[in-house]
């Protein structure tokens, strides 16, 4: 059995009469990536902060690596890094005294902060830059700082809250490349995002938060799977075959055919392999080309959409509620 090295028990975190988290509970395994997923305003920021003792539950209890949030919150904080939803470096300091400030700060000793700077910078594709102030940085410089920083310590777990908003394609996916690394190092990672491909690239476990409550938890895989079967889909290769390809589809699965005929693509519940060697082979016995033909499983966004009733890119009625 995996060790367990963040756990949240029943967290509620009130302000006033509004809840801004409603009896959370998880357990992460040393090693993995933990994904809270949910719009803004679900709870999950809040979440972080009492996990990382910058706010205290109004009941509940949590630990990191072994210590209580309540009891022990130094011992917590030694033992984890924390990259926020906004960028923690000195914008008028250079990437390589960030990092030295941050190892000042921790007491570390100076010669183990001289060699983490450079492992790091060179780590996060920063070296050339480190001498250079970081209000000269790009957007996702200036996030793979902020991350460095988190890490110059040697944490064995990080809490990433929305690490990737406001960034690029390319610079998320090179985010995402340095995280997996982290990760293949022993890091264990909790991520909070309102990106739904983020969580299915990154997180073997996710929980689904809306309004402060878990609605759904599993691997990315369970949960689509909660959403129905997977769909065969094809495309054929000319507009004039569409609904021949419609006919034949529809004697050759259960359900209804959904016809984009702009699109020249056909979509069938319940698919299979069964199902999709049957339709290729009518497909090809009736001399119908086709520029595609496969399997469509439910995204993370169906599942969403299926448990909340909103796309998880909207927000939700309730507001995150600084501590």
């Amino acid at each position: 059995m995996r060790e367990v090295v963040i756990e949240a028990q029943d967290l509620v975190k009130k302000f006033g009469d509004f809840t801004a988290v409603d009896g959370v509970s998880f357990e992460v395994p040393k090693g993995s990536v933990f994904g809270l997923l949910g719009p803004n305003g679900a709870g999950k920021t809040t979440t972080v902060r009492m996990m990382t003792t910058l706010a205290v539950p109004t009941s509940g209890s949590a630990r990191v690596a072994g210590h209580d949030v309540i009891r022990e919150p130094e011992a917590v904080r030694a033992s984890m890094g924390l990259t926020a939803q906004s960028a923690t470096v000195d914008e008028l300091l250079t990437g390589r005294e960030n990092l030295r400030l941050i190892g000042d700060l921790y007491g570390l000793d100076r010669r183990f902060v001289r060699k983490r700077t450079d492992e790091l910078l060179e780590q996060f594709s920063l070296t050339e830059a480190g001498d250079k102030v970081v209000k000269d940085y790009s957007g996702g410089m200036r996030r793979r700082i902020d991350l460095a920083v988190s890490l110059i310590a040697h944490p064995s777990v990080l809490f990433l809250d929305e690490p990737t908003t406001g960034l690029d394609p390319r610079s998320r996916v090179e985010l995402w490349d340095v995280l997996r690394d982290l990760v293949r190092d022993g890091t264990t990672l909790l991520l909070t995002t309102q990106y739904l491909d983020e969580a299915d690239q990154l997180a073997d476990d996710i929980v689904v938060i809306d309004k402060g409550r878990i609605i759904a938890q599993g691997t990315p895989l369970e949960l689509k799977n909660q959403s129905g079967a997977a769909s065969l889909v094809v495309t054929v290769s000319r507009h004039d075959k569409v609904h021949e390809a419609a006919q034949l589809l529809r004697g050759s699965v259960e359900g209804e055919v959904h016809v984009d005929a702009d699109a020249r693509k056909l979509t069938a519940p319940g698919g299979d392999v069964a199902a999709l060697t049957r339709v290729a082979t009518r497909l090809d016995d009736a001399q119908i080309e086709v520029d595609d033909l496969g399997m469509q499983r439910p995204s993370l966004d169906d599942v969403f959409l299926a448990l909340t009733g909103h796309r998880a890119e909207e927000s939700s009625n309730q507001e995150e509620v600084s501590a």
